[in-house]
């Protein structure tokens, strides 16, 4: 989908007489933050359900022997 330069045209002068010339890069700086902060919840989200769905793998099992007991496979 393409957007025409005429509908550019139209929006960028909306936006001038809604905001008025002063206050209207406030509010691109405003939408700009409101979009980065967006797109890092969603990237938060996303790999939090991607954790989630993964199977865990079990952790390796250490046996130890008990205190004093001999053991019998060491190395010669």
């Amino acid at each position: 989908m393409r957007i025409s330069p005429t509908a550019i045209v139209l929006v960028v002068l909306f936006a001038v007489l809604l905001f008025g010339g002063k206050r209207l890069p406030d509010a691109a700086r405003a939408l700009g933050r409101s979009l980065r902060i967006l797109k890092s919840e969603t990237k938060a989200l996303r790999s939090e359900f991607v954790d989630a769905s993964k199977p865990e793998a079990e952790p390796d099992r250490v046996v130890k022997a008990a205190p004093g007991a001999a053991r019998t496979d060491r190395a010669a």
